[in-house]
């Protein structure tokens, strides 16, 4: 019995503990000191976990993650992976993955590491799919497609490209974006290898009928001419006639830019 008491106080004494670094790290808040508030949250989510309470010490890890955020990024990323790991324990994989999304946020906008940036949005794809969360898989894996493509990784951008343009082009919500995934994959087959390009525009045309009369099919088609003739001027023409009716973003006129490099002869080192 004495045991016991001595069991319970203990216990009320380490949730008191929690209480007060809780009420500590949200005045830290506040004050927006956010070092002091991750390192009270943090705290709070050890003793959570010494009263074997996954719940809450899940949660006061992602309270530290986000008040490190706003001052110390890799720490801001350990209290979050500290949260993943409880999460999958439970196996809470939705919730997981919403969280590696975060750092793969955080390795893209502040410390610009994108090959850690496309590994958590991998891992984030796999938690979705196991979860039948298909159409949040899809969105990390453009994600991963287009880092892929802007880091070379060409094939790894065609496969995501063409498995989301073929799960999409049935849903008569998400057809319309099946072209653009089809188009996107095209020219990183161009950049690989022209006869590929070729072949692949056969294949999505036969499988999408509706890509043969987009926009960017007639695109992909006027640059392989170009590009079969050396004829850097049409390329140009292409593309300026192109963005005429749809700006360009900053993924497209990179690709296009190593394209038209291939045609001028500057950049042999291309893959």
């Amino acid at each position: 019995m004495v045991f016991l008491n001595c069991v319970f106080r203990g216990n009320s004494k380490v949730e008191e503990a929690c209480e007060m670094y809780a009420r500590a790290a949200n005045m830290f808040k506040m004050a927006k000191n956010w070092n002091a508030a991750g390192s009270a949250f943090c705290q709070a989510a050890k003793l959570h976990m010494q009263l074997q309470s996954k719940h809450d010490s899940a949660t006061s890890f992602v309270d530290a993650g986000n008040a490190y955020k706003k001052a110390d990024p890799q720490e801001a990323i350990n209290c979050l992976n500290a949260a993943i790991d409880i999460y999958t324990d439970m196996g809470r994989f939705t919730i997981a993955a919403k969280h590696h999304i975060t750092i793969a946020e955080i390795y893209e906008s502040e410390l610009v590491d994108i090959e850690k940036a496309i590994a958590h949005y991998e891992q984030a794809a796999d938690y979705y799919k196991g979860e039948e969360s298909n159409s949040s898989a899809n969105k990390c894996l453009l994600k991963v497609a287009s880092y892929g493509a802007q880091l070379e990784q060409y094939q790894k951008a065609i496969e995501i490209y063409e498995q989301v343009g073929t799960n999409t082009m049935d849903n008569p919500l998400l057809k319309y974006s099946a072209k653009e995934y089809f188009f996107k994959a095209a020219l990183c087959h161009f950049i690989v290898d022209e006869l590929n390009a070729k072949l692949a525009v056969e294949k999505y045309e036969e499988m999408f009928p509706a890509f043969a009369d987009s926009r960017e099919c007639k695109l992909v088609k006027k640059l392989l001419e170009a590009h079969e003739e050396q004829n850097s001027e049409a390329f140009t023409e292409a593309v300026k006639e192109f963005d005429s009716v749809s700006r360009l973003d900053q993924w497209l006129t990179t690709m296009l830019l190593r394209l038209k490099k291939t045609i001028q002869g500057d950049a042999g080192d291309l893959k």
